[in-house]
């Protein structure tokens, strides 16, 4: 057992899922994997279980019926983990929008440097995207700075999905207290984490989109990181 284990929530993944897993296996450091799929019917869960029996002992899934939302996918692999009493825990995406490579960037961060919670960060100094249109990229930095101003958090990549906890951090936080289920999930997360004084650190990546599969943006969920931002800075002065 790993003292590392990243979650990968899943919805129609078929076209990465084995070259994801494939890749995060032969990591130089030793990472162990949970999968939670919400009910894909495109066969994603039925090849991670085909694939079990290489990896024994490090790949898992939690299967879940329909699309539940990320945010409670994360959730419900934050309990899973812990309960299996993982040091680091890790979220990623199975798009490969997220570099593989980069977990064992984000684990020094927090094994070697001290931090409590690391993030890849597309905007930090060093950090890029590749293959979004330039109306996005600007969406999605001034979405940030717009978090940044309202709720004071030193963060500059706010909604980025690329982290690692440190196992003190995930037992602090009240779990069943996380309301939002889209990006904003990713904004609270880190807005909880900076209140209960845990420090965070950016780690400079290349964010590339997509290539296989669809996207799971959506206008509500914009909406949700939107508006949600208010509604968690008035509970924190409350």
């Amino acid at each position: 057992m790993s003292d590392s284990i990243v979650i990968i929530p899943t919805y129609n993944e078929i076209g990465n899922i084995e070259k994801m897993l494939r890749t995060v296996f032969g990591l130089s450091k030793d990472f162990d994997v949970l999968i939670v799929d919400d009910g894909s019917p495109d066969g994603t869960a039925e090849k991670v279980k085909e694939l079990q029996g290489e990896f024994d002992g490090h790949l898992f899934i939690s299967e879940r019926e329909g699309k539940q939302g990320l945010g409670t996918a994360y959730i419900h692999g934050f309990k899973i983990c812990l309960e299996k009493g993982y040091e680091y825990i890790f979220e990623m995406d199975c798009d490969f929008s997220h570099n593989p490579e980069d977990l064992v960037r984000l684990y020094s961060a927090c094994a070697d440097d001290g931090a409590d919670m690391s993030v890849g960060s597309r905007y930090t100094n060093g950090g890029k995207v590749h293959n979004w249109p330039i109306g996005r990229i600007l969406m999605s930095y001034f979405a940030s700075v717009y978090v940044r101003l309202v709720l004071w958090l030193n963060v500059k990549d706010t909604t980025a999905g690329f982290v690692c906890y440190k196992r003190k951090v995930l037992k602090t936080i009240d779990l069943h207290a996380i309301r939002f289920v889209g990006y904003a999930f990713q904004i609270e997360m880190k807005y909880t984490v900076h209140l209960h004084g845990f420090t965070i650190k950016e780690v400079p990546i290349t964010f590339t989109d997509r290539v296989i599969g669809e996207s799971k943006m959506s206008s509500k969920i914009f909406k949700e990181a939107l508006f949600g931002v208010l509604i968690m800075k008035g509970k924190s002065i409350k």
